[in-house]
């Protein structure tokens, strides 16, 4: 019986003018969707600076992190192994989009509310935007 394999990873849901933006990406099984940016936690980095890097990477955006917005966790098999990946997510306003950057992202875009939770291909996904919508709706 294989272990189950840790993952950490940080992300970021940017958000200005009441809407969020989200990536388009191909699946580990090869599917294109639309999600939210997101990746491994380099050795010695932060969540917070993870997220910040990330985003930045996958959408040309460089940011800044208003707060932490919550974490989620799920299951997926890898190459045979079961992966348990934690991903702690921020609140994040754009500051400047970056000029001549290679962003890893096949494509991003802005969506209202309605439209994101439509676009978005996770469940989870579709919780985060029900508490980035809270969160906003409480300051």
């Amino acid at each position: 019986m294989k272990k189950v394999k840790f993952e950490f990873s940080a992300g970021g849901l940017v958000f200005k003018k009441k809407k969020v933006l989200m990536i388009r990406v191909k699946t580990l099984q090869g599917k294109i969707v639309w999600t939210f940016p997101k990746g491994h936690l380099e050795p010695g980095e932060t969540a917070e600076e993870a997220a910040l890097r990330e985003v930045k990477e996958e959408t040309g955006y460089s940011c800044g992190i208003l707060k932490k917005i919550g974490s989620s966790e799920y299951f997926f098999t890898h190459m045979g192994r079961t992966v348990r990946k934690n991903v702690k997510w921020f609140l994040m306003k754009p500051c400047k989009r970056i000029a001549n950057t290679t962003i890893e992202a096949l494509g991003t875009k802005w969506f209202t509310f309605p439209e994101a939770k439509n676009k978005s291909a996770y469940k989870l996904d579709k919780i985060l935007l029900k508490e980035l919508k809270n969160t906003l709706n409480h300051e």
